[in-house]
């Protein structure tokens, strides 16, 4: 775990480092030699929306003005269910996808996200991906559709906001729930139906009616989203302890850049690894303060028997996505090994 750690941290010094020595070269630099579109999940002027950003330009800061990455916000060309295709394609270089959005075309994908009921331990999940195996088993389910994988980010709980209070796990039942990928299975074993729908539709899905509630990534989506004007009341299990989430190049924008500007990206992406994981922390507190303000209540505490229903909805989720495919059951392989 130490020497995990340490591998980790270097990475996210060398990167600062490369920045901190580029950041007086970009005025200075020619036009630049590469061209980027990169996609992220969120609207502008939000939290997550701003870390992006500040990828972007430490990329940018970072290779001297070599490449100019252009940054596209939530459904800004490219939808949010659409960006592992258009980064698969082509269409753009560079996105930050959420898993569940397109577990149809790389089920692994909800495997590496984190299924419901998975650790929130940062040293654990790190400790997964860069010394288990986990990472370099998605390195390959990547690179199968031609994505170059980078480094990973971690956020925070997953948690649901709903319209009606939760008073017990038996008021899940008949309710509409946007919940794509696992976290839709799982609230399915609940009794309730669940919803495929991007982040920017939330909002109106809620106030139409068209849905009950909804998972957020974390609880700052909810806040950003303004769900709590029209659904007060969160439910307090948190579906996934964490997310693990994914940073992807087309594979072959990423093979046209020279070692030493593939070097520039890999610590960016690190440098936005760490931010993820601090800011998050951070903005979390903010946010359930901001929504309490609002009228954010919390669901009553649940009792025993619901908190086992909980753990036993979930319960049959690693052997469904062990069938999804060979990465998918390497990837529980590792799980399950772990476990033990």
């Amino acid at each position: 775990m130490k020497s995990m750690v340490e591998k980790f941290s270097r990475t996210v010094a060398a990167g600062a480092m490369v920045l901190s020595l580029a950041a007086g070269s970009v005025t200075s630099a020619a036009a630049a030699e590469f061209n980027w579109r990169f996609a992220n999940l969120y609207s502008r002027g939000t939290a997550f929306g701003e870390v992006y950003q500040g990828m972007a330009d430490n990329i940018e800061k970072m290779s001297g003005g070599r490449i100019a990455v252009k940054m596209m916000y939530a459904d800004e060309g490219v939808s949010t269910n659409g960006i592992f295709g258009a980064v698969k394609s082509g269409l753009i270089t560079m996105g930050a996808p959420f898993q569940p959005m397109h577990a149809g075309e790389m089920p692994a994908g909800i495997v590496e996200v984190g299924l419901p009921g998975g650790t929130a331990d940062v040293g654990e999940l790190m400790d997964l991906f860069y010394e288990k195996g986990f990472g370099d088993i998605l390195d390959e389910a990547y690179a199968s559709y031609g994505i170059q994988n980078l480094e990973p980010y971690i956020q925070p709980p997953v948690y649901i906001i709903t319209k009606k209070p939760i008073n017990s796990i038996e008021d899940f039942k008949g309710l509409k729930i946007r919940a794509p990928g696992a976290y839709g299975k799982f609230l399915r074993n609940l009794g309730a139906s669940p919803v495929n729908l991007t982040w920017g539709e939330i909002y109106t899905a809620l106030s139409t009616g068209v849905i009950d509630g909804s998972i957020g990534s974390n609880l700052i989506d909810h806040r950003d989203g303004n769900h709590v004007e029209v659904a007060k009341y969160m439910y307090r299990l948190p579906l996934a302890g964490a997310q693990v989430l994914p940073v992807i190049v087309n594979q072959k924008a990423w093979d046209q850049l020279p070692e030493d500007l593939q070097a520039v990206v890999r610590a960016a992406t690190a440098v936005h690894a760490q931010d993820q994981l601090t800011k998050s922390r951070a903005w979390e507190a903010q946010a359930v303060s901001d929504m309490q303000a609002k009228g954010m209540e919390w669901s009553p505490e649940p009792s025993a028997a619901d908190r086992e229903a909980w753990k036993t909805a979930g319960a049959g989720l690693w052997d469904e996505y062990s069938k999804e495919g060979p990465f998918s059951a390497r990837l529980i392989d590792v799980l399950k090994q772990d476990a033990n």
